[in-house]
C-alpha cells in the first residue's frame, strides 16, 4: 500500500472558491488510512506574487518545499499526493523525476500556461507547463526532467490557442476523452518510458459523475472508465507516484455526494 501526503493547497486555484479546496482535502483525508498518511501544513493566507507574474507565489514556494521535505524523508516508499490545487504535483513529480519516466496528466484542462500566457496568474494553469521545465522564476522550483514527449495529456477539452500551439510544437500526447479506452496503451508504448506518473484532477470526470469541482466541462469520462485507464497504466509500467486533485465540493457535507468515486480512484492507485 502506498502513502499518502496530503497537502490542501488553495492558492494555485484560479477559482473564487479555491478555499473549497481545503474542504475537499480534509473529506478525502478523513477516509485514509491514518498510519499511511502524512499531512503538508498550508497556510491560510494568500501569500505575494513576489514579481513573478503568479499569483501567491510566496505561499506556493513555501508549501512546494515542504512537500519536497517531506517525500524525502518518505524515502523511497511510493507515494500518493492528495490536494489540493493541481500545483502539488509539480514538486510531487521533480521528486521522482528522470530520463525514464513518463507523465499521464488526467484534467479537462491543459494547465500548459505559461506566465506570459496564463489569462489568470494562477499556478494551477501552469502546472504541467512547470514539469516540462516552463516553472516560473522565482517559486523555487527545480528545472523539469520530463520531455514533452513523455507527456500524455488524457481527457483535456477546454484548451486555450496558447495552450494547443505549445502542444503542437512541443511533441506532447493528447487524447480526447473518447479516445482513452482505445489509445492509451499506444501513446505510453511511444513515450519509451519505463516508470510512470498519475495525475488525476478530478474534473477530467464527467459532471454527471463528480460535482464536487470548480470549473466542470462537459463530456468527461467516467468513473469506471479512469479506473481502468489506471489498471491499463500499472500493467505497462510500474508506478512511481501519483496525485488527486481539484476536489471543491460545494459544503463540507455535500463532500459525501463524490466519494464513493474518489475512493474508487485512490484504491486504484495506491494497491500493491
Amino acid at each position: 500500500m502506498a502513502r499518502f501526503v496530503v497537502v490542501p493547497q488553495w492558492q494555485g486555484s484560479p477559482s473564487t472558491r479555491a478555499m473549497a479546496l481545503i474542504d475537499g482535502a480534509e473529506a478525502i483525508a478523513g477516509d485514509l488510512p491514518r498510519s499511511a498518511s502524512v499531512r503538508v501544513e498550508v497556510p491560510y493566507e494568500a501569500g505575494e506574487s513576489l514579481n513573478t507574474s503568479v499569483l501567491r507565489a510566496s505561499t506556493l514556494r513555501r508549501v512546494s518545499e515542504h512537500v519536497r521535505e517531506t517525500l524525502d524523508g518518505l524515502r523511497d516508499e511510493r507515494t500518493v499526493v492528495i490536494g489540493g490545487d493541481c500545483g502539488v504535483a509539480v514538486p510531487a513529480i521533480g521528486h521522482v523525476a528522470g530520463d525514464d519516466l513518463a507523465v499521464v496528466w488526467f484534467d479537462a484542462h491543459g494547465d500548459l500556461h505559461s506566465p506570459d500566457t496564463s489569462p489568470s496568474g494562477a499556478f494551477a494553469g501552469m502546472a504541467l507547463r512547470a514539469v516540462l521545465g516552463g516553472a516560473p522564476d522565482g517559486l523555487g522550483l527545480a528545472p523539469g526532467r520530463i520531455s514533452p514527449e513523455r507527456v500524455v495529456l488524457a481527457g483535456a477539452r477546454d484548451l486555450d490557442p496558447a495552450e494547443s500551439d505549445y502542444m503542437r510544437t512541443a511533441g506532447t500526447h493528447h487524447l480526447p476523452a473518447t479516445d482513452i479506452a482505445e489509445r492509451l496503451a499506444e501513446a505510453i508504448t511511444a513515450t519509451g518510458a519505463r516508470r510512470v506518473y498519475v495525475h488525476i484532477d478530478l474534473d477530467v470526470l464527467d459532471p454527471a459523475h463528480m460535482s464536487g469541482v470548480a470549473d466542470a466541462q462537459p463530456f468527461g469520462i467516467e468513473p469506471s472508465a479512469l479506473v481502468s485507464a489506471i489498471a491499463t497504466i500499472r500493467e505497462l509500467l510500474p508506478l512511481a507516484g501519483a496525485s488527486i486533485t481539484g476536489f471543491a465540493p460545494r459544503s463540507p457535507a455535500s463532500a459525501v455526494d463524490d466519494m464513493g468515486a474518489i475512493l474508487r480512484l485512490v484504491g486504484a492507485l495506491a494497491k500493491d
